[in-house]
């Protein structure tokens, strides 16, 4: 039986009239707390604290799903290409641990969350996880004092830490919807009026060729890598190996559905599949029964932290990479007057 948030999410995307009715209210109330922090902030009635290097805050006006963490990870790719040392600060949701968490190659996603961590991983940037941005933002400077840039993955609507520049990801899928609402009735955390306000809107996942990015506005779109075996990455699957194989998929993530599809484009059939709510934790034992069973990056952080790597031997990963047009990283230095190293030594 569907849980209640399962329930409310389903809803987000098919509303239904019943379930309308007794959200709409809560919806309005939801919708003057948030006005009021977002007044309070800009009229300076909030503590709000600078650290002494930029901050790039990529975040969303959804509640989830939007596609954020590989756009993160592609930003901070792009600006290490440039010759920036880059930092990275996050919430650290559905970690088990309460204090501020400085990243190190032992870290654990119970310590750290599964999209710090992986972001970590994909990056090598230093990454520091807390509930509070600043504490995150000054412990890492304190652990890394060479970081000249923080991207805060989310964080948007955290005011205490101030930012210079603003980012939002924005799911294409919602593009041409005229019924988003606010929380719980809706996924919208603030008014699409917020949009206007920021520095750059990504909007994710947008395939339909009559959308053209502008000067403000980027598209970006997920494309798909090597699928490696989970215990030895160095191994790339030959998808030949699956014929005669049973093989089966299992995701814990927003949308599951997009990640059992694009295994499907790749010509995989897929037996079973297994759709966990987003953050959860997953075991060898969660997974389906099966010759080959495929997850994600997000998933395979926290099947990876200190397990028997002989019980994953038929574990296989299917790794994404955000692509983001036009460039973001040479956008964002433009915002902050940061000249690349790759333009000084031109």
């Amino acid at each position: 039986m569907p849980k209640l948030h399962q329930i409310i999410e389903q809803h987000w995307q098919q509303p239904k009239p019943w379930l309308r009715v007794l959200l709409k209210p809560l919806s309005a109330v939801f919708a003057r707390i948030a006005a009021k922090r977002r007044q309070d902030f800009l009229a300076g009635r909030t503590p709000s604290e600078k650290l002494p290097v930029p901050i790039v805050v990529v975040g969303n006006i959804h509640a989830g799903g939007a596609g954020k963490t590989p756009i993160v990870s592609a930003l901070v790719s792009g600006l290490q290409q440039r010759g920036l040392n880059v930092g990275i600060i996050s919430r650290g949701y559905g970690r088990t641990e309460k204090d501020v968490h400085v990243l190190t190659v032992d870290s654990t996603a119970a310590q750290a969350g599964d999209e710090p961590l992986l972001l970590y991983r994909q990056t090598g940037a230093p990454v520091v996880v807390g509930s509070r941005r600043v504490e995150a933002g000054w412990a890492l400077l304190a652990a890394h004092p060479h970081v000249q840039i923080i991207v805060a993955d989310d964080g948007l609507q955290h005011y205490a830490l101030q930012r210079d520049v603003e980012i939002v990801v924005f799911p294409f899928a919602d593009t041409a919807r005229d019924d988003l609402d606010w929380l719980p009735n809706g996924g919208l955390r603030e008014p699409l009026s917020r949009l206007a306000s920021v520095a750059a809107v990504v909007v994710s996942g947008g395939q339909n060729p009559a959308f053209r990015p502008s000067e403000h506005m980027f598209a970006s779109h997920i494309e798909t890598g090597q699928i490696y075996r989970l215990n030895q990455p160095s191994e790339k699957l030959d998808l030949g190996r699956l014929k005669n194989s049973r093989a089966a998929a299992a995701a814990g993530i927003a949308k599951p559905e997009r990640f059992f599809n694009s295994l499907r484009a790749l010509g995989i059939e897929l037996q079973q599949t297994l759709a966990l709510p987003d953050h959860a934790a997953i075991t060898p034992q969660d997974l389906p029964r099966a010759d080959f069973v495929f997850i994600t990056e997000k998933d395979a952080v926290k099947l990876s932290d200190g397990l028997d790597s002989d019980a994953l031997n038929h574990v296989w990963v299917l790794p994404i990479c955000a692509i983001i047009e036009p460039d973001l990283a040479d956008f964002v230095l433009d915002r902050l007057n940061i000249e690349s190293s790759s333009k000084r030594f031109d």
